[in-house]
């Protein structure tokens, strides 16, 4: 019986060691905001919100963010046949046409110069 009572008084101390051991995390960076240059025209700012902001704007979706030039670069080094050839044929989680089937390919490589920062000639 004093075993139990003995057992019963320590639990509260016990669950409240355990508690104060638990393994905490330190809390991530915030991946860095996407954004798009002030100076798109109207129409291709129209087409990035309509076809190309729902992945490319949002953390997390594998889509290298808008704006962010570090996670462009490995993509940027492939060269514009590449990426077009992904977003018109598809590529892993992007799909074909990247979402914007009345897109022409003028579009779609204004539309990565425009996420990725790049000018290409």
């Amino acid at each position: 019986m004093r075993i139990e009572s003995a057992g019963r008084a320590l639990m509260p101390a016990l669950l409240l060691l355990l508690a104060a051991c638990g393994k905490t995390e330190a809390p991530s960076a915030p991946a860095p905001a996407a954004s798009v240059p002030a100076t798109a025209s109207a129409e291709l700012q129209a087409l990035y919100d309509r076809s190309c902001k729902a992945c490319h704007a949002v953390p997390g979706t594998g889509a290298p963010l808008s704006g962010n030039a570090q996670a462009w670069a490995p993509r940027v080094a492939q060269g514009i046949d590449t990426l077009l050839d992904h977003t018109i044929g598809g590529y892993n989680a992007m799909p074909p046409m990247g979402a914007c089937m009345d897109c022409t390919e003028e579009q779609f490589e204004e539309l990565i110069e425009l996420m990725s920062g790049t000018t290409f000639d």
